[in-house]
């Protein structure tokens, strides 16, 4: 056997040392000491260490690690998706990926990989929770301003101030939730239409891009609106109101592209179907959010 054996893949060479003792490594085959050769013994033992990891982690040095970076996923890659970063701040990876579902909505979501539903349905509700509570804010003085003896009115009564009370308390998460329910039932939509449409339903993905496609809502509310102008000022802000047009069908028909290898008519056939179920859902919803909320009054 020949003591001195080049590792192409790596560029070390692994040399014996004369005492026989241990291995050590060398940058180039003029650093090698030629000894007799090993046992066989020797020759198995070669075999399981003499061969260095072909990539450590950067940061630890762990030649087993999965990704340790503060903007690195268990697999090493970069997060796609913001607010499944650790290490980031709430609201920061709130805005981040609402940004992104809505400014570049079309290729953030042809790119949404698979992965579990909990982060997702963990943002849609945050998303829904804070668009929902924003509007409400805007909306209560707005109330104040045009009708303000409607609100000497509840002040005067108790009783009515009460079920007003009663039925906001109930109407915000009620709405919130009715919101959420209607984006799941478009993802799962497009499962079916993909499903029609000879593909793989992969309800899990498309289930995904229902919870993160909640981030619309927020992007095109108040609090959109006041992230946006912070971030990069008003007349950015203004622009916002441009996305509305066509947002979610480009998101829609991007996700088939990149999930389904769904396009042209096969991809606006699972469109449709996923608009049907949207709607279906945002309507048997709305008669219980109501429902809720006359309960709640009354």
């Amino acid at each position: 056997m020949d003591p001195v054996r080049k590792r192409e893949d790596s560029g070390v060479y692994t040399v014996a040392r004369a005492d026989g003792a241990g291995l050590h490594q060398a940058n180039s085959p003029s650093a090698a000491t030629p000894v007799p050769a090993a046992p066989s013994s020797d020759r198995e033992l070669y075999e399981l260490v003499d061969v260095p990891a072909a990539v450590v982690c950067a940061i630890c040095g762990n030649a087993d690690c999965l990704g340790c970076y503060e903007e690195r996923s268990r697999s090493g890659i970069v997060s796609i998706v913001a607010w499944e970063r650790p290490g980031a701040g709430f609201v920061s990876r709130l805005w981040q990926t609402t940004r992104a579902t809505s400014r570049d909505a079309a290729a953030f979501f042809e790119v949404l990989p698979d992965g579990p539903a909990g982060p997702a349905l963990r943002f849609a509700v945050a998303a829904e929770v804070v668009a929902v509570s924003t509007l409400a804010l805007l909306v209560g003085p707005l109330v104040v301003l045009v009708a303000p003896g409607l609100v000497q009115q509840l002040v005067q009564d108790p009783a009515a101030c009460w079920a007003v009370l009663r039925g906001v308390l109930v109407g915000l998460p009620a709405l919130s939730m009715l919101l959420v329910a209607a984006h799941v039932f478009h993802g799962l939509g497009i499962a079916c239409g993909a499903r029609m449409s000879g593909a793989p339903a992969r309800v899990s993905r498309a289930l995904r891009f229902g919870l993160y496609s909640t981030g619309w809502d927020l992007a095109l509310g108040p609090f959109g609106f006041l992230a946006t102008a912070l971030d990069g000022g008003v007349r950015p802000a203004f622009g916002l109101i441009g996305l509305t047009s066509g947002m979610p069908t480009r998101a829609t028909l991007g996700f088939l592209r990149g999930a389904y290898g769904l396009d042209g008519a096969r991809a606006r056939k699972a469109l449709h179907v996923s608009y049907a179920a949207a709607t279906v859902a945002t309507v048997v919803s709305a008669a219980l959010v109501i429902a809720a909320i006359a309960a709640a009054v009354m």
